[in-house]
């Protein structure tokens, strides 16, 4: 499970990375991704966590189907949250197709738009 300071909850969060992150599109999921954002609502000094949130629309299915993706997104995003910049803000939407992949194909496709997004792979 993604850890609490991990998530996205904030509506102006995912507003952010949507509307000003890069965006990777694959066939199962668009993932967005804002680059060292920093978060205006943590407290102190401390470095900014990478944050991670996701969008599961009734286009993937019904409500045991977007849960079960939404619990395999967000279990696939906790080993990859060290792999961002420290303060990005991470937004996975699924696209239809995702309800019925396997959590292979997911880990597959989130790899590669994420690899996209950080400069390692070509369009």
């Amino acid at each position: 499970m993604l850890p609490t300071e991990h998530r996205l909850r904030r509506r102006e969060d995912f507003a952010t990375a949507v509307r000003r992150g890069r965006r990777a599109g694959r066939p199962l999921l668009v993932v967005h991704l804002r680059s060292g954002a920093p978060d205006p609502h943590a407290p102190g000094e401390s470095a900014p966590s990478t944050r991670a949130g996701f969008v599961v629309s009734k286009a993937v299915g019904g409500a045991v189907v977007r849960n079960k993706v939404k619990r395999r997104l967000r279990h696939l995003m906790r080993d990859r949250v060290a792999l961002l910049p420290p303060g990005s803000l991470v937004v996975v939407r699924a696209l239809p197709g995702a309800g019925d992949a396997d959590h292979e194909q997911l880990a597959r496709d989130l790899d590669a738009a994420l690899q996209r997004l950080l400069g390692g792979g070509a369009r």
